[in-house]
This record gives C-alpha cells, structure tokens and sequence, in this order.
C-alpha cells in the first residue's frame, strides 16, 4: 500500500525520468544538427533544371523564377557539409538572416532566392563560415566543375545512362574521379549530379555519396526551356 511519502518520491522519480528524457532528446537533437564547421568534405548537388520543373508540373505546383522560359540547364542545388557517414543539417536555430541583396546577387547559379534561403537555413549554418563566406564558397565549388558541352543547351530531350553521364563530366574535368561523382535519378529523370569535394575545394572520393548513385540503365533528360 502507497503512502503519501511514496507518493511522493514516485512522483519524485518520474519528474526525474522526464528530465533526463527531455535532455537526452535535446542532446540528440543537437546531435543531429550538428557543430558548425565539424564535418569532413563538401557535396557540390548540380540540379538538372529542366527535370525539377518536370516534377513541380507534375505536382501542380509553380516557379517561375526558375520553371518560366529561361534556358536553365545545370544549376547549383546547393553546397551540402558532410561526414563521411551521414551529414549535419540546421547547425543554428534560428540561422542568422542574410540580405535581399546576398540573396540576389546568387540567382545567376542557383535561380530561386526560395533556394539560396533554404539552403542557407539548412546547409550553410554547418559551414561554420559566414553567409557572405559561405556563397562565395559556392561560387568557387561551382567554378571547379566544367559542364560536358553536350548539357549547356540540350534542344531535344535525351534518353542517358548514369555511366554515359559519369564519363562526360570525367572527360570534361579531367581531374574528378569516378569515386568524386555520383549520378542521382528518380524513377524516370536525371535529377542531380553530386560531385566532392573537400574543404581546400579539391575533388576526393565519398563512399557512401557513389553508393546511392542512379542505378537505372537509361533516365531521361528533359530538354532545356526556351533560349
């Protein structure tokens, strides 16, 4: 039979139970989000434009900026921080703002400010570098990486293999690897190219990104809009 003493250390203990609960789901949480600038190597995610505005299409959903009549090709989906398993995501809650203007002056690569806050909010706060460092560290992943001369204007869409596309970025960088490159699909369209890179901006190899490349044996690539 209870008494009230033990009715109140059984209450004792579950508020102790609950505590302990309550802070070991905030250090996993924390966990998860990972510590700014702790991570070992960068993903440079290449979005092929013409298959997102295909999927936004078919999900009734609209952006202009990005799914109107430009002839946007490759676009940077973003600069993602990564372990070697896994990654951090949303280092800082609520993530420092960044100006119109920053946001603006990014749309030439990645053509959504939509875009350049998200991946800000949840890529960039694990950089561990400012907003202003960070995109410039974009502009530089963006600028190692050549775009094969047969995906700058595609005019017809075109069935490829992920190894045919591989071989192309090879030949036109010279430098990457076949480990440094991953090629991402969804169930009909090439959607990404995923290349990495490390923190001095050079290519190296990742795993765990080539392993969960496309493993289809042919995926569209829808033509470019307009031009």
């Amino acid at each position: 039979m209870w008494t009230r003493a033990g009715d109140v250390a059984r209450q004792a203990l579950i508020a102790a139970g609950i505590l302990v609960l309550t802070v070991s789901a905030a250090a996993a949480q924390n966990r998860a989000r990972g510590e700014p600038g702790k991570f070992d190597f960068y993903i440079l995610s290449l979005s092929w434009s013409p298959s997102y505005c295909a999927s936004v299409e078919e999900r009734s959903r609209r952006d202009d900026r990005q799914c109107g009549s430009r002839p946007y090709a490759f676009v940077v989906h973003g600069l993602w921080p990564q372990y070697e398993r896994g990654f951090p995501s949303y280092c800082t809650v609520p993530a420092p703002r960044i100006g119109r203007a920053l946001a603006d002056g990014m749309l030439d690569l990645m053509p959504s400010p939509r875009l350049v806050y998200h991946e800000w909010d949840r890529h960039g706060t694990c950089s561990g570098l400012s907003a202003t460092a960070y995109f410039d560290a974009i502009r530089q992943a963006r600028a190692k990486v050549n775009i094969p001369a047969a995906y700058s204007g595609l005019e017809k869409p075109m069935q490829v293999s992920p190894a045919e596309v591989t071989e192309n970025f090879l030949k036109a960088n010279p430098s990457l690897a076949p480990e440094d490159i991953a090629v991402s699909c969804d169930k009909k369209r090439l959607t990404e190219i995923r290349i990495c890179l490390g923190k001095d901006m050079s290519f190296r190899a990742c795993p765990e990104v080539t392993q969960r490349a496309c493993r289809r044996d042919k995926v569209l690539m829808p033509a470019v809009r307009g031009g």
